[in-house]
């Protein structure tokens, strides 16, 4: 069963939703309803019980890890050296699983794998911090393998989604139900009405190899990729509401962005922002500290080439994967820079032509990107 992606799976998400409303109408905890439907629909996405097992020896040794190490931080907090290893034995299922996609192998391969390792790292960073002191395991568990998120995000991160497990009040929650069905319902037009047609155009107009061709393969892939995956974050979102999680949304009107930097606030989001929070942040404030560059314009710009670089690897080891996340990288290194030096910018940015030209120039950036992303060239 293809999570969001078939028929029979909105006959299951149907059923599965009428107790989950009920609960929530009755202002009753709809965790444990939660939970056990995650299982029960997870369960019948894998198929298989090799891909039961898989996933849960993964939740079973993630737990295990983030159970001692937040023992350990409390005994013996700001260890750099033991967080440097918690953290990276965290990312190993991840990295296995792509160094062995790459090689031809499909080791510990798991539905949702690249989506829970982001979890399960921000709550290694957020222990290390001293922001997280204990989690549950029905709470980790339901967390990582939340049916509507587990598979393509959003990503979600642990303190928030912890924070809606409490009951909800029934007024606030016809609210969220409401909003949760017509998320739902736009997310399935996106999805199977318009990415469905750009797809189709694509493959009818697009297929060849002249310049003509290979630009319309790549404004159609990147109207493809746009409505196929923010059709499918929005019924994620829709559906989690309905559970009573307010999973953060992932997308934002990104194409009216007016820089580079404004797409990646509009594109994606949840992961543009684990990633500005959890690594350009972190090696921003460390680059400052150490004094490691002789600016913080040089530091930034090296930061973003990092941060995009490390993208492109999450997608894939493949070279149009890597080529994609340099590609932004660099763009987002040259706005900064631009942004911060050219006094033509600093004098016209708030004009309307200037901000309608930066429209202009930022989605044609955006869709050779997409073209990149896409492998074709």
């Amino acid at each position: 069963m293809i999570l969001f992606g078939e028929g029979y799976f909105f006959f299951v998400l149907i059923i599965a939703c009428l107790p989950a409303v009920v609960l929530g109408l009755t202002e009753r905890s709809i965790k444990w309803y939660g939970l056990a439907a995650s299982v029960f629909i997870v369960c019948l996405a894998l198929g298989t019980w090799q891909g039961m097992l898989r996933l849960a020896g993964y939740c079973l040794f993630e737990y295990i890890l983030i159970k001692c190490w937040t023992l350990y931080c409390a005994r013996k907090p700001h260890d750099g050296k033991a967080y440097a290893v918690v953290l990276l034995l965290s990312l190993t299922p991840l990295i296995v699983w792509k160094v062995s996609s790459a090689a031809g192998t499909t080791l510990f391969a798991c539905i949702g794998l690249s989506y829970m390792t982001f979890k399960c790292a921000q709550m290694v960073i957020e222990t290390y911090d001293g922001l997280i002191e204990n989690v549950s395991p029905s709470d980790f568990v339901y967390l990582l393998i939340f049916f509507p998120c587990i598979s393509s995000g959003p990503i979600d991160r642990s303190r928030r989604f912890l924070s809606d497990l409490a009951p909800i009040p029934r007024a606030e929650y016809i609210d969220l139900l409401g909003d949760g069905i017509y998320r739902i319902i736009k997310g399935l037009l996106y999805k199977f009405a318009f990415a469905s047609a750009f797809y189709q155009g694509m493959i009818w107009l697009g297929a060849g190899t002249s310049i003509r061709e290979r630009l319309i393969c790549m404004y159609m892939y990147g109207l493809y990729l746009f409505f196929d995956f923010a059709g499918y974050s929005l019924m994620a979102v829709g559906a989690s509401y309905i559970f009573g999680i307010r999973t953060p949304d992932n997308f934002n009107k990104p194409f009216a962005s007016t820089d580079i930097k404004d797409f990646w606030d509009r594109w994606h989001m949840t992961l543009s922002y684990w990633f500005r929070d959890y690594l350009f942040s972190r090696f921003m404030m460390r680059s400052i500290r150490g004094k490691w560059f002789k600016n913080k314009l040089t530091g930034a710009s090296i930061g973003f080439m990092l941060d995009m670089l490390v993208m492109g690897l999450w997608h894939g080891l493949e070279l149009h994967f890597i080529a994609y996340g340099l590609y932004h990288g660099l763009l987002l290194a040259g706005t900064e820079i631009y942004q911060k030096k050219s006094g033509f910018h600093k004098k016209h940015k708030k004009d309307g032509w200037y901000i309608a030209a930066g429209r202009i120039v930022t989605i044609q950036l955006v869709f050779i990107g997409f073209y990149i992303f896409s492998g074709r060239f």
